[in-house]
């Protein structure tokens, strides 16, 4: 009982000693497969949610986040003219659940009075949640089915200090996933064979850009206590 008395109480000291960041991300959201358009930044929905993030220095941050995301994959709107003459539309949205690192490009030091500017670097490991969609005689069959995948987050972004608690942010994050089925192109399953199209051996991407705002609290860390 004493054991576990006292390591309750050095993991409240050590949360006590760190800089922690609660905030919102709100922006849009696009896909890249083989229906629509194949811009890398160009939002066709919206996309929202909620993020937290652990910095345990002044390069790198532990960070988590809740995001959903809504797109619509347009064939009219294409520059390929194979695809504007198909004329497939295909609506979809993605909740993502994400763990992982985000890396400062140059010290973010939260301590210390005045402005605070860097680019930063975050990838990790996404979970997500999608509507499981086919095409059948040009028309995409909604089954009312939800299907799960992982991604690689690969983000980019700046962030800077508003205040002594508050940080805006802008990023721009494509995820690379493990399935094919975003746009309803390559459903899984043996009953569904005759309804697969386009490149079967890439599998889709989709990419959230936006802005955050956090609110950081916790005090500062002993090691910084000197500087």
């Amino acid at each position: 009982m004493r054991i576990c008395i006292v390591a309750f109480l050095l993991a409240i000291s050590t949360l006590n000693a760190q800089t922690y960041e609660i905030g919102l991300f709100a922006g849009g959201a696009n896909n890249i497969g083989d229906v629509g358009r194949t811009n890398f930044i160009l939002p066709s929905g919206a996309a929202y949610g909620a993020l937290f993030k652990w910095n345990k220095s002044k390069r790198y941050a532990f960070r988590a986040s809740i995001l959903r995301g809504n797109f619509k994959a347009d064939d009219t709107k294409s520059s390929m003219p194979s695809r504007q003459q198909r004329g497939y539309l295909v609506e979809n949205s993605v909740l993502e659940y994400s763990l992982g690192l985000e890396f400062n490009f140059v010290e973010y030091n939260l301590h210390k009075l005045g402005p605070a500017f860097t680019p930063y670097l975050y990838t990790g490991l996404t979970y997500f949640r999608y509507d499981f969609n086919y095409i059948d005689a040009l028309q995409v069959q909604d089954i009312n089915q939800k299907d799960g995948s992982f991604a690689i987050p690969m983000t980019v972004g700046a962030k800077y200090r508003l205040s002594q608690v508050l940080i805006l942010g802008a990023e721009i994050g494509a995820r690379y996933t493990f399935t094919d089925n975003l746009d309803a192109s390559n459903p899984e399953g043996s009953n569904f064979e005759q309804f697969r199209f386009g490149n079967i051996l890439s599998d889709d991407w989709y990419v959230f850009s936006g802005i955050t705002l956090t609110y950081t609290f916790g005090r500062k860390p002993c090691q910084d206590c000197f500087e």
